[in-house]
């Protein structure tokens, strides 16, 4: 006869009486314990199954597609030149002692080197003199000076230009020779500067081990492009693919070239300071209107209670910088959203129409309709602006978090410029992408599957692995026609 017992109760489930009908009754519930899914509560719990945009469109990218283009290039570096100047002018210049009065002395030898004899010329010394006078050649004795003799008496200090005197400003508008003269004229080189860039490979990638692909939650989601539907387990996969997209374009702008060794101790590897196979960076859109272009701290553009006029005068002092650079006309201003509403506010106060300059918009300026307090273009000059805010300057992830970068001006068009690598002048946008490519593999975005989940096998972990990559640099034309708005006083930005 058998001995054995049960030492647990199984199941248990004498508590539970079914009921033929559906209807509530304290013994036929469910209870899990410790489960979020309480049955013990009597209702089945309402799951909402499709996500709540919270973040409404949370991708920051465009911004370059918007300025710009993406090309292909077969090397690692890119090399472009851009046009000098072709009139001779210098802000750096000094007047010799006592005895050397009518020496015009230049900061270096090769910027003495671009006056010759007979060059006419203007010199400035900032508090109301400009002297016009004549080079006569270069001084024996003083180093980098030049002999001039003024035009309206013996010397530049009988017409205001101190002995010693410093931080003068001279241009050269023409030349004079005296009849019959011979050897006229001097040969001067034009002028150009050469510019390059690098690519820097980004990469990221999404993982899921083979046991979580085999649970599947349906979600409907609203994705960052407008489109919806129903995704499981590669959600995190479409997410990861849309973050990589912004990086590519935050990376463009945020970059920065490496300037040191400092990258060497990182790699253990000689580096030279990027110019090795290592981590060399590049050069993004800030750090080039930085070092070659136009930077404005702290324009307020009359929102601190200075007033709309005196918003005006800071535009202004803008226009003034164009007109030195080469007034390109037509320009786009990318702000954030305090910039933005400060040009709103300071454009309505220039509008007479209606009562305290008030516009109204978008029916017919009929006030009874619609009120439009924002203004998407205006002239001022000659010069056409475009505005826009920029997402990513808004955003409490990415620059809205730190404030400092209030927006940026780009010139609108195309530059001429002569390509190395080609060995042509060609026309390309001030702002533009270079990405690696060839015939054999093209890496502006590359995207591959590795593991042995999802019927891809190519390794034996029980994963599957979707790699991003991009190699790519930006090329940042002309710089001297952007211009940077900072918050010079201190970063405003608040995180999310």
């Amino acid at each position: 006869m058998a001995s054995g017992s049960f030492s647990s109760a199984g199941a248990a489930l004498q508590h539970l009486t079914p009921r033929p009908v559906k209807d509530l009754y304290g013994s036929n519930y469910l209870s899990i314990a410790g489960n979020d899914y309480n049955f013990a509560k009597q209702f089945l719990p309402e799951v909402y199954e499709k996500e709540v945009e919270r973040y409404g469109n949370r991708t920051i990218s465009g911004f370059l597609k918007m300025v710009g283009a993406e090309m292909p290039m077969a090397s690692d570096t890119v090399v472009w030149s851009e046009q000098g100047r072709i009139h001779v002018a210098f802000d750096d210049c000094s007047v010799g002692s006592d005895s050397t009065d009518n020496v015009l002395i230049f900061a270096d030898a090769t910027k003495a080197g671009l006056v010759s004899a007979h060059d006419t010329i203007v010199i400035y010394d900032g508090s109301g003199a400009a002297v016009k006078a004549i080079v006569t050649g270069a001084n024996g004795s003083v180093s980098n000076g030049m002999n001039v003799v003024p035009y309206g008496g013996a010397n530049l200090q009988t017409q205001g230009i101190a002995n010693s005197a410093t931080g003068l400003k001279v241009f050269v508008y023409g030349t004079e020779y005296k009849k019959g003269s011979a050897n006229a004229g001097n040969s001067k080189d034009a002028d150009f500067t050469t510019f390059n860039n690098k690519p820097i490979i980004l990469r990221d990638k999404y993982a899921i081990n083979g046991s979580d692909t085999a649970s599947i939650g349906w979600v409907e989601v609203t994705t960052e492009a407008g489109t919806g539907g129903y995704l499981w387990y590669l959600k995190s996969e479409h997410e990861a693919r849309i973050r990589f997209e912004d990086q590519l374009e935050m990376a463009m702008i945020e970059a920065e070239k490496v300037s040191g060794t400092q990258m060497d101790a990182f790699l253990g590897q000689s580096n030279a300071g990027g110019s090795g196979a290592g981590l060399h960076g590049t050069e993004g859109l800030f750090a080039a209107i930085e070092d070659r272009g136009l930077v404005f701290n702290n324009p307020d553009f009359g929102s601190t209670g200075t007033g709309a006029s005196e918003g005006l005068v800071e535009f202004d002092i803008i226009l003034q910088e164009l007109d030195k650079q080469g007034a390109i006309e037509e320009n786009m201003l990318f702000l954030n959203r305090g910039t933005s509403l400060a040009i709103d506010n300071m454009l309505a106060a220039q509008n007479s129409y209606g009562t305290g300059g008030t516009s109204y918009g978008v029916f017919d300026n009929s006030e009874d309709m619609a009120l439009n307090l924002g203004f998407s273009g205006f002239r001022r000059g000659s010069y056409d602006f475009y505005k826009s805010d920029w997402k990513y300057l808004n955003d409490g992830t990415t620059r809205g978090l730190v404030g400092d970068v209030q927006g940026v001006l780009v010139p609108a068009g195309t530059s001429t410029v002569y390509d190395q690598i080609l060995g042509k002048n060609i026309k390309r946008p001030f702002l533009h992408i270079r990405y690696r490519a060839s015939e054999a593999d093209d890496r502006r975005m590359k995207s591959w599957i590795t593991g042995s989940v999802g019927g891809n096998y190519t390794s034996d972990e029980d994963a599957m692995n979707v790699h991003f990559l991009s190699e790519r640099c930006l090329c940042v034309q002309a710089a001297n026609n952007f211009i940077l708005f900072k918050d010079a006083d201190g970063a405003t930005g608040d995180a999310d």
